[in-house]
C-alpha cells in the first residue's frame, strides 16, 4: 500500500491492519452486546423534543411578533429532524428496537431528496468507497474541487462561488446528487439512466414544496407571506447548518483521500482492517459540548460514525476516547478540532483548489518502511 507524501501517517503491515481491525471490531460487538433501554428512550426523546419545536414554531407563526421564535424553533426541529433522527434512523441505528416509527425501511424525512435514493448514495456509495476518489462522489458533490489529485479545469476557478450556492442550497443538492449531472456533461452517463430516479425525486419534491409552501403558509390565511418567508428562513437555516458540519467532518486539513489501488491487498481486495484505517484517516471530528453533539446528529464525530455508521450516534462520544488512543498506538492522526478551524481550514481548501495545483508524486513501494507501535 502506498500512501502520499504529504501524509504524516503511519504505513501500517498487512499484520498491524489486521490487530487494528481486531480492535475497532471489539469497540463494535461491545456496543452491540450494551444496546438497550437507555438508546431507545434517548431517540423517543429526541424525536418528541423535535416535534415539540415544530409544533410551537408552526403554532407561533399566527402571532407576527413571535416571528423570530417562530423561525427559530422550526430552524431547530428541522435539523434534528435531517440530523440526529433522520440521518441516523437511516443508517439502521435503531432497527433493532422493531419500532416501524424508527425503521430505516421506512423512515421519510423532512427532506427534498427521497429516502430511498439517499441511503444508496449515501449508506452505500459513500460509507462503503469512503474518499476513494472516482468512487466516492461525496468528494466535491460532482460541482466541487476537493482534492488535489482531481485532475483542474477552468471550471473550478468558481469553486468558491459553487461552495455557497451548494450550501444554500444544501437539500437541493443531496436530491440531484443521484442524478450525477456532471457525468451527463462529460458524456459518461445518459439521460435515460436517470429516468426511474425521476418520479421518486419530483413526488417529494412536490409534497415538501406543497407543505412548506402553501399548505402550512395558507393555514395561516392573511399571514401567507410571513408564514412563507419563515419555512424558507428555517430550510435555509439547516441547509447551512448542515453543509457546515459535513464539510468540517470531511474536507479540513488533515483528512485524506484514497485511490483504489491503495485500498487493494495483494488479492485485490481490501482487508477489513484496511477499511477501518481509511474511514479513520479520511474524516475529522469537531470538538465542542454535548448540546452541539446533538444539533450535529453527533457527527461531530465523524470519524466514530464512519467506523461504526450503523450504531447509535449517541454513543460515540462514549468511545472516542479509546478510538483516539488506538489510533494513537498505530501512528494514525486522529484529526479533531473546533468548529471555527475546521470551517476555516475547509474554506481555505474550496480557494486554494479553485486554481490549479497537484499534489506531491507519491512514493513507490521501495519507499515505504512500517511503522513500529507504540508500546
Amino acid at each position: 500500500m502506498t500512501t502520499r507524501t504529504t501524509s504524516t501517517n503511519a504505513r501500517l503491515t498487512p499484520e498491524q491492519l489486521e490487530a487494528f481491525g481486531n480492535e475497532m471490531d471489539a469497540i463494535r460487538q461491545r456496543l452491540i452486546a450494551d444496546l438497550g433501554e437507555e438508546d431507545a428512550a434517548y431517540i423517543r426523546g429526541i424525536v418528541k423534543k423535535q416535534r415539540q419545536l415544530e409544533v410551537a414554531g408552526r403554532a407561533l407563526m399566527y402571532l407576527p411578533p413571535a416571528w423570530p421564535l417562530a423561525v427559530a424553533a422550526l430552524s431547530v426541529s428541522k435539523i434534528l429532524d435531517n440530523m440526529e433522527i433522520g440521518h441516523n434512523v437511516m443508517h439502521g441505528q435503531y432497527d433493532w428496537m422493531g419500532d416501524p416509527g424508527l425503521n430505516s425501511r421506512m423512515y421519510e424525512w423532512d427532506n427534498v431528496c427521497p429516502s430511498e435514493q439517499w441511503k444508496y448514495s449515501h449508506n452505500y456509495i459513500h460509507h462503503t468507497f469512503t474518499n476513494i476518489l472516482g468512487k466516492d462522489r461525496d468528494i466535491g458533490y460532482g460541482i466541487l474541487r476537493m482534492d488535489e489529485d482531481q485532475k483542474w479545469h477552468p471550471y473550478y476557478l468558481g469553486n468558491p462561488l459553487y461552495a455557497f450556492l451548494l450550501m444554500v442550497f444544501f437539500e437541493w443538492g443531496v436530491a440531484m446528487h443521484d442524478l450525477e449531472v456532471e457525468n451527463i456533461v462529460k458524456g459518461t452517463r445518459k439521460l435515460e439512466e436517470n429516468k426511474a430516479l425521476h418520479a421518486g425525486i419530483m413526488r417529494k419534491v412536490r409534497t415538501q414544496a406543497l407543505k412548506d409552501y402553501l399548505l402550512f403558509p395558507a393555514l395561516t390565511g392573511p399571514l401567507f407571506p410571513l408564514t412563507f418567508a419563515g419555512n424558507a428562513t428555517a430550510n435555509l437555516v439547516r441547509n447551512i447548518w448542515a453543509f457546515n458540519i459535513i464539510f468540517c467532518g470531511h474536507f479540513p486539513s488533515g483528512a485524506e483521500t484514497f485511490t483504489e489501488e491503495e485500498c487493494q491487498d495483494q488479492d485485490g481486495e481490501e482487508s477489513r482492517g484496511h477499511w477501518y484505517y481509511r474511514q479513520v484517516l479520511g474524516s475529522a471530528n469537531i470538538s465542542g459540548g454535548k448540546l452541539f453533539h446533538i444539533m450535529s446528529g453527533n457527527l461531530s464525530h465523524q470519524i466514530e460514525h464512519h467506523l461504526f455508521p450503523d450504531l447509535p450516534a449517541r454513543r460515540y462520544p462514549e468511545i472516542a476516547a479509546e478510538v483516539r488512543e488506538i489510533c494513537g498506538r498505530y501512528g494514525l492522526e486522529y484529526t479533531t478540532g473546533p468548529l471555527h478551524r475546521q470551517l476555516g481550514s475547509v474554506a481555505k481548501k474550496i480557494f486554494r483548489l479553485a486554481l490549479p495545483g497537484k499534489r506531491a508524486p507519491r512514493p513507490g513501494p521501495e519507499a515505504e518502511q512500517p511503522v513500529t507501535l507504540a508500546a
